[in-house]
C-alpha cells in the first residue's frame, strides 16, 4: 500500500511507479549493517526521488548484513508500508556479500547500490542508470575525485582516497578515478557474468568488480557527482585501508599468474570489435610491441657490433637474433598480449623460435646478397642492412605472435 492518497500530475498514486523486483527496470540496493537511526530517513528519501524522478519501474531492496540491532524490523516495516520496497536479509555480514546475492538474483533491467547516508545528491542517479539502459555502457560509478565533482569532506579521507586511487592506478594500472564511492550501478547480464569472479565479500569488493570489468574491455561510465561526507560513518578507515590493500595483492597476483584468465574472459565477456579485423585492444597491441621491438632492435645492434670483430658477421647475427628472440617473446608474451604465469611458456618459446628462424633466413640472406654484392662493405652498412630485414621480420613476428597468443587464449577458453 502507499503512505499517500494524493495523486501525481501524471494520475497516478505516489509509490505506483514501483513495482516488485519481476517488472522492475531498476533495482537499487540499500546494504545496512545496524543502521537502525538512518535506514526510514534513507528509504523515504529514495523512494520519493524514484517516484517523482525515475520515468520507470524501480524497486528498493534494503540488504541487512546480519545487523544485531532493530534495523531488520525497521526494514521490514518500511516494506509493508511503501510500495516497491523488499527486504534481503543475510546471515553474514559483508556489504560485498549482500550486493553479490541480491544483484545475481534481480529481474531487473540494471542493478544498482548507494550508501544509506545517502552521501551522494541523488540527482547523480539518472545521469548513472541512462548510459546503462541505452546500452551505451556497461557499468557506471560516481566519482567524487571527477575535476566537475563538489565534495565536501575532511582532509583525512581525502587523502586516504587519494592515496588509494593512486595505488590502484600504479599496482593494478586501474584507470577508473574513483574505486570506494557507494553510488554504482550496471547492467543485470553483465553483473550476471562478471560477479562470480569476484572473490571479496567485504569493501574491496567494488574495486575487484571495476579492476575485473575494465581488464575484460566493458565499458565504465563515470559520473561526477555532488557528495557530503557522513561524519557519523561507522566504517573502520583502518581496517578497511588494510583489507584493500590486502585484495590489490590478491588480484595482482591472479593477473601476474594468469589466475584470472584476462584474454580468455576478453572475449566472452568484452564488447565486439568496433571495426571487424581489428580486435578489441589491438591498438595497444601495436604500442606495446613496438616499444618492445625498438628496446629488442637496440639491443640486437649492440651484441652484433660487439660479436663482429670476434665472430664474424654471420655468427653475430645469429647470436644477437636468437638472444633478443627469446627476450622478445618472454616480454610480448606478458606485456603485449597478458599472457601470465608459467603454464605454457615452454611452448610459447618453441614457436617463438621458429618466428626467429624467419627472422634469421631474412637477415642472413640480406647479407648474404651484401657480400656478394660488396664483399668490402662497412660493418655499420651491414647493421643499416640488417636493420632493414628486421623491420620486415618485425612485421612477420607481430602476425605471428597474435596468431600463437590468440590460440592460446582458445585454449584457455
Amino acid at each position: 500500500m502507499t503512505s499517500n492518497s494524493l495523486l501525481r500530475a501524471d494520475g497516478r498514486e505516489p509509490g505506483s511507479g514501483q513495482g516488485n523486483s519481476a517488472t522492475a527496470t531498476l533495482e537499487v540496493v540499500i546494504p545496512v549493517y545496524n543502521e537502525e537511526a538512518d535506514l526510514e530517513q534513507c528509504i523515504r528519501r529514495l523512494h520519493a526521488h524514484l517516484d517523482e524522478n525515475i520515468p520507470f519501474r524501480a524497486q528498493i531492496t534494503i540488504a541487512d548484513n546480519a545487523s544485531t540491532d532493530g534495523t531488520l524490523a525497521v526494514a521490514h516495516r518500511l516494506a509493508d508500508e511503501i510500495d516497491g520496497v523488499r527486504v534481503h536479509h543475510l546471515e553474514e555480514k559483508g556489504r560485498g556479500r549482500a550486493l553479490k546475492a541480491v544483484w545475481l538474483a534481480s529481474d531487473a533491467d540494471v542493478v544498482a547500490y548507494m550508501d544509506v547516508d545517502l552521501s551522494t545528491d541523488l540527482n547523480a542517479l539518472m545521469p548513472l542508470i541512462a548510459p546503462l539502459l541505452s546500452g551505451h555502457s556497461d557499468l557506471a560509478i560516481g566519482s567524487r575525485l571527477n575535476r566537475a565533482s563538489r565534495v565536501v569532506r575532511g582532509a583525512k579521507r581525502e587523502f586516504i582516497s587519494r592515496s588509494y586511487n593512486l595505488i590502484l592506478r600504479t599496482s593494478l594500472r586501474a584507470k577508473f578515478s574513483d574505486a570506494q564511492c557507494g553510488f554504482k550501478a550496471m547492467r543485470t547480464d553483465v553483473a550476471r557474468q562478471l560477479l562470480p569472479l569476484v572473490q571479496d565479500t567485504g569493501w574491496f569488493f567494488d574495486t575487484e568488480l571495476l579492476v575485473i570489468a575494465e581488464k575484460v574491455g566493458l565499458r565504465i561510465h563515470e559520473v561526477p557527482v555532488d557528495w557530503v561526507d557522513d561524519p557519523d560513518s561507522s566504517v573502520n578507515i583502518v581496517d578497511t585501508a588494510v583489507k584493500d590493500l590486502q585484495g590489490c595483492w590478491r588480484v595482482g597476483r591472479a593477473l601476474a599468474t594468469g589466475a584470472l584468465p584476462v584474454a580468455a574472459l576478453r572475449k566472452s565477456l568484452g564488447r565486439e570489435p568496433l571495426v571487424a579485423g581489428v580486435p578489441h585492444g589491438m591498438v595497444g597491441q601495436m604500442m606495446r610491441f613496438g616499444i618492445i621491438g625498438v628496446a629488442s632492435t637496440l639491443a640486437y645492434a649492440l651484441l652484433y657490433l660487439i660479436a663482429h670483430p670476434l665472430i664474424g658477421a654471420q655468427a653475430a647475427n645469429f647470436m644477437g637474433l636468437l638472444i633478443t628472440a627469446v627476450l622478445n617473446t618472454a616480454a610480448n608474451r606478458a606485456f603485449t598480449f597478458g599472457v601470465r604465469g608459467s603454464e605454457g611458456a615452454g611452448k610459447h618459446q618453441m614457436q617463438g623460435l621458429v618466428v626467429f628462424g624467419v627472422a634469421l633466413a631474412l637477415t642472413s640472406g640480406s647479407l648474404a646478397i651484401l657480400h656478394a654484392a660488396a664483399p668490402d662493405v662497412s660493418r655499420h652498412v651491414e647493421l643499416a642492412v640488417l636493420v632493414v630485414a628486421n623491420l620486415v621480420a618485425t612485421v612477420c613476428r607481430f602476425v605471428a605472435l597474435r596468431w600463437v597468443f590468440r590460440s592460446t587464449e582458445d585454449v584457455q577458453q
